[in-house]
């Protein structure tokens, strides 16, 4: 099986990646950005993509939430995984001395109490193993990478601040994705959650309420509610709506059935277990 994460090594997306997949045999691909992951399993130039989907500081990674839909993708599994974001410097640097910080856009966002007390600048970068290659590649002692302590071995860097990120309790939910089948899966049925895609079919007061009543009268818990453009046109929306529900329960059937009598497009984006590493 060929599979592709968020690279270079020492990501995070590695390290969960390579934990999920354990001692499988999988040709594992590197791509530079999340796009690149979800493009490369919507090309089917490998078979499963793993990438991040929402953070417990920061929130839903809205790149990956439309690359989903962009690519035609189907979800099969999700994964939780404790992140712990360090401060990395190269040799003979001083906390005093530092001016700037790089790493990814969401690990920076759950910094912002550290960025906003030293007033660092900051710099984008398409992974926080990225970003800790380039200090490293730069030799500065005036920059610092936010990334994981396993990139900080991988390229000669110091910790030299740990946990700098806003809460202790950080997890990353990652979720793993093939190319959507006209079909579901034969073994979605052994699954315990559902991801949804509902448009509504009117743009009127309340139709996310009247939504949310129907899996409420049918006992159906959701676990994560998501709005995003239609991209059609401004001020429309849709709802990734993810239910603590088996696909083959009557009560998923009944779900669905009524959404669609109320004119609501309904699809169904992936169906999957909860993996804690």
């Amino acid at each position: 099986m060929k599979a592709a994460y968020l690279g270079p090594h020492g990501s995070f997306s590695e390290e969960a990646a390579l934990q999920t997949f354990g001692q499988s045999d999988v040709d594992w691909h590197l791509c530079s950005s999340i796009l690149e992951v979800l493009e490369a399993v919507g090309d089917k130039e490998v078979d499963r993509g793993f990438v991040p989907i929402e953070n417990s500081i920061e929130g839903t990674i809205n790149i990956t939430a439309d690359g989903l839909l962009s690519n035609g993708l189907f979800i099969e599994s999700e994964i939780i995984f404790p992140v712990s974001l360090h401060l990395l410097t190269n040799k003979g640097t001083l906390s005093s001395d530092i001016r700037e910080v790089w790493s990814i856009p969401p690990a920076l966002a759950q910094c912002k109490k550290y960025i906003r007390e030293t007033k660092v600048k900051t710099r984008d970068f398409d992974s926080t193993s990225s970003a800790a290659k380039a200090v490293s590649e730069s030799g500065r002692t005036d920059v610092a990478a936010i990334a994981s302590r396993s990139a900080a071995n991988l390229f000669g860097l110091n910790a030299s601040m740990d946990t700098v990120q806003d809460h202790l309790e950080n997890h990353t939910r990652f979720i793993v994705v093939r190319k959507k089948d006209e079909l579901p899966a034969p073994d979605c049925h052994l699954k315990s959650k559902m991801m949804l895609l509902i448009e509504p079919s009117l743009e009127q007061s309340g139709v996310l309420s009247a939504i949310l009543n129907v899996f409420s009268a049918l006992s159906i818990n959701l676990t994560w509610i998501e709005s995003r453009p239609t991209k059609k046109k401004l001020g429309t929306y849709h709802f990734f709506v993810e239910a603590e529900t088996g696909f083959d329960e009557s009560r998923t059937s009944k779900a669905l059935t009524i959404l669609r009598a109320f004119g609501h497009e309904v699809e169904v984006l992936g169906s999957y277990n909860t993996i804690k590493l």
